[in-house]
């Protein structure tokens, strides 16, 4: 028999124990009431940071764990630097290159929650057109992840709160620490049972200084330390709804304003979607003491995002190439070589939206929408004679295969 593998020692949580009583709220039955009525115990989280001022968490990794850790990194690094070396550092499709993979990215992340949306909705909802709830809670990860980036450089609560109140637009609560208790588990009446009991609400406040000071931290690896702060956020599950989506949007701001990943985002919960068991088993190690599991389930999400999203760009690419080809008779000064690079952060449009992005006349719009239309590279997918929308049927099916191959593996 082998050896188990060093452990990545960190502080385990603590208990608070306390008593539920289910209300009679006139939907639950009696017994439903008293099964969820009892005893509970919720989690203490330990403290990541230094109370002295010193430089709190001490982090050893075995040789072993480090190694993968580099090894991800490196292959985090190819990755942004291949996006750029097949696009060009200047091409104009870089930019809709890196939204592509942010919404990959927040279709993925939203699919741990069970969103799931397909590549054609989530386009639609882009331009207000979708009526797949899915698909518009989605989009509003696609904010939540884009504020994540513009917010990287500094993150502290107002930063994280402006996250959460992108994804939950509308919603009371959002962009506020809970003033409740929450928990994860199948049953929305009581926490007795559940797998995760959240910190008390009087305890959220504290848990997210002393998270944020670990954050500010600039010694330990870069996918360690967002590891590390995505199980910790996680276990602090600071606000009602949305904690997930929030807690993965703040690894690439992680990624990003600590260097590791600048010109696009890597599809990291992809990766992470492949083996959602062994992502909640480590989230649980974590609080039990032991952060070695959800180091290496970012590793290894971090190589799988590297790998699959190079051919992801590298497929995109492709159909932008073939796109070009498609245009060749056009005039080069005709606005739809400005639209074509557009297409693949957005292979659905309308004239409105070309009017907006590319403060263009409505005519000049439609213009190049009909020259897109007759050299094949959009078509009209209405059929209407109103509220007309166009897509690249390529660019959308890359998108599906790529979406498709991640549920296979999940």
């Amino acid at each position: 028999m082998g050896t188990l593998p060093d452990p990545l020692p960190v502080p385990a949580t603590g208990r608070r124990t306390g008593t539920w009583r289910v209300t009679d709220d006139g939907l639950a039955s009696r017994s439903a009431r008293a099964r969820g009525s009892g005893p509970y115990a919720s989690t203490v989280p330990a403290s990541l940071s230094s109370e002295a001022g010193g430089p709190g968490l001490a982090l050893a990794l075995p040789g072993d764990l480090a190694a993968d850790v580099a090894d991800a990194e490196t292959a985090l690094t190819a990755f942004g630097a291949h996006a750029t070396t097949r696009l060009g550092a200047d091409n104009p499709a870089l930019g809709p290159m890196s939204a592509v993979l942010l919404r990959t990215e927040s279709a993925s992340s939203s699919q741990i929650e069970d969103l799931t949306v397909g590549a054609r909705q989530l386009a639609l909802a882009e331009l207000e057109e979708s009526r797949s709830a899915n698909a518009r809670a989605v989009v509003a990860n696609v904010r939540t992840m884009e504020a994540a980036l513009r917010l990287a450089s500094d993150l502290d609560l107002g930063a994280v709160l402006s996250m959460q109140a992108e994804l939950l637009t509308g919603d009371p609560a959002a962009g506020r620490l809970r003033e409740q208790l929450v928990w994860v588990g199948r049953s929305g009446l009581s926490p007795l049972g559940a797998a995760h009991i959240a910190p008390e609400a009087d305890l959220v406040p504290a848990a997210m200084s002393d998270l944020l000071a670990f954050i500010a931290r600039e010694d330990l690896p870069v996918l360690v330390h967002a590891a590390i702060a995505h199980a910790q956020f996680e276990t602090i599950h600071p606000f009602t709804d949305g904690n997930g989506r929030t807690g993965r949007a703040l690894v690439h701001a992680m990624l990003t304003g600590k260097g590791l990943l600048t010109a696009t985002t890597a599809p990291v919960s992809a990766g992470l979607l492949t083996d959602l068991t062994g992502y909640t088993d480590a989230l649980t190690a974590y609080r039990a003491g032991d952060a070695r599991a959800i180091v290496e389930q970012f590793s290894r999400a971090a190589r799988y995002a590297a790998a699959t999203g190079t051919r992801l760009v590298d497929d995109l690419a492709a159909q932008l190439d073939a796109s070009r080809e498609q245009l060749e008779g056009v005039r080069r000064h005709a606005l739809a070589w400005r639209v074509l690079p557009l297409l693949v952060g957005q292979p659905i449009v309308n004239a409105a939206h070309l009017q907006r992005i590319l403060g263009v006349s409505a005519m000049t719009a439609q213009r190049a929408l009909a020259q897109l239309t007759a050299a094949g590279v959009l078509r009209e997918a209405t059929g209407r004679s109103r509220h007309r929308v166009w897509q690249h049927s390529g660019i959308l099916g890359v998108l599906d295969d790529y979406a498709a191959q991640v549920r296979r593996q999940a």
